[in-house]
């Protein structure tokens, strides 16, 4: 009977310490998976946030594209209208050139006009007191 009592008693032992080592393998794998969740989760709200900045970014990469394409054509018709502006004051200025000639040559004109009437007021005076100096 003793030994029966030992025999009991053995097993009642190695039953606590299979129950010792299963309670703290329940604890270890308990913690595992809590650790997995806290990771799991953190990993998704890093996931969130990241694609939360994506899509900011290309929206306003979208934006700025948007307004690009608005900028390059605008400036393609102030390119238009510069070059239209361009034209036209090439035309003024040839124009102003031509005027500036003209206005040269009427000057000469006057001139030589101005000269041939002095020369003949001259003439005319000349004449005159050469008249006067007959009649007498």
């Amino acid at each position: 009977m003793n030994q029966l009592k030992i025999l009991n008693k053995l097993d009642q032992n190695l039953k606590d310490i299979a129950l010792i080592v299963l309670a703290a393998l329940t604890l270890i794998f308990c913690l595992g998976t809590f650790s997995s969740c806290s990771n799991a989760s953190r990993q998704k709200s890093a996931w969130r946030a990241e694609m939360t900045k994506r899509l900011d970014l290309e929206e306003r990469m979208t934006k700025f594209s948007q307004e690009k394409s608005g900028l390059e054509e605008k400036a393609k018709a102030k390119a238009k209208e510069l070059e239209v502006e361009q034209l036209a004051n090439q035309t003024t200025k040839k124009a102003l050139l031509q005027e500036q000639l003209i206005n040269m040559s009427l000057k000469e004109e006057l001139q030589k006009v101005t000269k041939l009437k002095e020369a003949l007021e001259k003439d005319l005076k000349n004449a005159l007191v050469t008249g006067k100096k007959l009649k007498k």
